[in-house]
């Protein structure tokens, strides 16, 4: 199944991007907790982020790292906090969300942003990464 983050790695759909290699990319999510709300994805096609094999898993927590850190460089917060949910999109992901306590890893908080927004704010993660 062609997941929109499918789309979003074969460059099908637009996505203000923080960071790519040939496994792992990293977008700013569209509908962000707070500024600075971010993912990371594997390249590969997996639904369920516990049925990744090892070096994948691995993998996707070193890749979330220098984005997580050029996040704080970015945006004023506590830190960096990293939720996995894995219903939204059947495709594994990772929330990097800015927090200034763990009130602020909530879902509902979410709001719509709009494309100026993520690009100014891509733009200086992007920099800093």
């Amino acid at each position: 199944m062609s997941t929109i983050f499918r789309k979003i790695i074969d460059g099908d759909v637009p996505c203000h991007k923080l960071f790519e290699d040939d496994n792992y990319l990293s977008f700013l999510d569209m509908r962000p907790i707070n500024p600075g709300h971010a993912l990371v994805i594997p390249k590969i096609d997996n639904d369920y982020i516990f049925n990744l094999d090892d070096d994948v898993l691995a993998g996707l927590l070193v890749a979330a790292k220098p984005v997580a850190k050029a996040i704080e460089q970015v945006v004023t917060c506590e830190r960096i906090g990293l939720m996995v949910a894995g219903l939204e999109v059947p495709h594994t992901h990772v929330h990097l969300v800015p927090i200034n306590g763990i009130g602020d890893l909530n879902f509902a908080k979410a709001n719509d942003a709009t494309q100026e927004e993520l690009a100014a704010l891509a733009e200086q993660i992007r920099n800093a990464v």
